[in-house]
C-alpha cells in the first residue's frame, strides 16, 4: 500500500517512477491502474535463498544500470539490503523505508542480535533510512544499530475515502475485523482466546489475511466453540468495504512497526483495540480512539472486548475520534511531503 501510494501520486506530479518487484501479488495491477512504471524481478522472493538472493542481486543491479535513476529508495527487508547493495556498487544514492525492524522485540535473543548485525550492515550502505515510528528510532539509536543522525521518523499515511467508506460503529451485534496475515507474530491466538471467554455477548469476527498458521486459529477456534462466528476470508482487495461494515477493529500483534491496518480503521471511523507495541500508541490514542492492552494478554484483551461490544455508544465516540486523528496527523499527503523532502535533501547533497 505505501509503496503504490508514494509511486502513483509522484507519478501524477510528473516524476518517472520505476518499481522493481518480486512475486505475482495485486501490487502490479495496482500500479498499472495508476499509470506507475514497473519491473517484475523473477528471482526476488521472500523466503532466504542464498543462491536464488544472489541472483535477485544481480538481477537488481543489471535493472538499475540500465535506468541510471537519480535515487533508489527501498522497501522491506531483503529488498532493502539487495536494493543497498546493488545501488551502492552503483554510486547511486539509496534511502531504505524501514516499515518495521525485525529486531525489534527480540533483544537477547540470536535471532535479534543477527538481524540487529545485517541492519546495521545495510544502513551502512545507505544514505538515509526512514523510519515510520518514533519507537523504532529509539530503538535502533538504543541498540547502536543505526545513529540517529541517519534516521528520519516519517509516519505513513493513507488518502481519504469518500463518505460510502465509513463505518456504523453503534450497528448490532457488532461485528470485529482483523487484519493480518496468519504468522506468528500477528498472534491471532490471543484474539481467538479473549473471544472464546466471551460467548455469552453477541458478536462476529472475521479475519482478513492468509497463511502457515490458519489452519491452527481454525482448530483453536473450533476447540474453544466459536468457529461458527469466525469467518476466514483470506486475501481480499476490498478492505475498506468491508471495514465500513464493522463496528470494531482488533490487532493483537506481538511485534508491529507502523501497521497501515489500524491507520486504514481509524479512517473508517472504527474504535481499535490494539497490542501496546511498535507504534502502536503513537496511532491509538488510549482510551480516546480505542485501547490498548500488553501483547498476549488474553485476560486484557477480554476486558477491552468486553467493553466495546456492550456499549455502542462509546464505540461511536471513540471511532469518531479516531477517524478525526487520521485527517489531523496521518493523511497521504503529509506522510508525501515529509517523504519527498528527505529524497530531496539526500539528492541535493549528492549532486552539489
Amino acid at each position: 500500500m505505501h509503496v503504490r501510494d508514494l509511486s502513483g501520486v509522484l507519478t501524477e506530479r510528473g516524476e518517472t517512477v520505476n518499481v522493481l518487484a518480486g512475486g505475482d501479488g495485486i501490487l502490479f495491477d495496482q500500479l498499472t491502474e495508476r499509470g506507475v512504471l514497473f519491473w517484475r524481478l523473477e528471482h526476488l522472493v521472500h523466503p532466504i535463498k542464498p543462491l536464488q538472493d544472489w541472483t535477485a542481486y544481480r538481477e537488481i543491479r543489471a535493472v538499475l544500470a540500465e535506468l541510471k535513476p537519480d535515487l533508489v529508495t527501498t522497501h522491506s527487508n531483503k529488498a532493502g539490503l539487495l536494493g543497498r547493495l546493488a545501488a551502492r556498487s552503483l554510486q547511486i544514492p539509496v534511502i531504505h523505508t524501514s516499515h518495521g525492524f525485525l529486531f525489534s522485540g527480540r533483544p537477547k535473543s540470536f535471532i535479534g542480535r543477527f538481524y540487529r548485525l545485517m541492519e546495521k550492515i545495510a544502513a551502512g550502505l545507505g544514505n538515509k533510512v526512514i523510519v515510520v515510528s518514533q519507537s523504532e528510532f529509539e530503538v535502533a539509536q538504543r541498540l547502536k544499530v543505526i545513529p540517529a543522525e541517519k534516521m528520519t521518523v516519517v509516519h505513513n499515511g493513507l488518502p481519504d475515502l469518500e463518505p460510502l467508506k465509513s463505518a456504523v460503529p453503534t450497528a448490532a451485534p457488532p461485528r470485529l475485523v482483523m487484519v493480518a496475515r496468519f504468522a506468528e507474530p500477528k498472534d491471532h491466538s490471543t484474539l481467538v482466546k479473549a473471544l472464546g471467554n466471551l460467548k455469552q455477548c453477541s458478536w462476529t469476527l472475521q479475519l482478513i489475511g492468509d497463511g502457515a498458521g490458519q489452519k491452527r486459529v481454525e482448530r483453536l477456534a473450533e476447540d474453544l466453540g466459536i468457529a461458527d462466528r469466525i469467518s476466514f476470508l483470506g486475501v481480499r482487495a476490498d478492505v475498506p468495504v468491508i471495514l465500513a461494515g464493522s463496528q470494531i477493529f482488533v490487532l493483537s500483534s506481538k511485534r508491529e512497526g507502523f501497521p497501515l491496518s489500524i491507520l486504514e480503521a481509524m479512517r473508517a471511523g472504527l474504535p481499535v483495540a490494539a497490542s501496546a507495541v511498535g507504534g502502536v500508541g503513537e496511532a491509538v490514542v488510549d482510551g480516546t480512539t480505542g485501547f490498548l492492552f500488553p501483547p498476549g494478554d488474553v485476560e486484557k484483551l477480554q476486558k477491552k472486548l468486553k467493553t466495546l461490544i456492550t456499549d455502542p455508544n462509546l464505540r461511536q465516540k471513540m471511532g469518531q475520534a479516531g477517524r478525526e486523528r487520521f485527517l489531523e496527523h496521518f493523511n497521504l499527503e503529509q506522510m508525501i511531503e515529509k517523504t519527498l523532502a528527505v529524497y530531496h535533501e539526500i539528492n541535493t547533497a549528492q549532486h552539489s
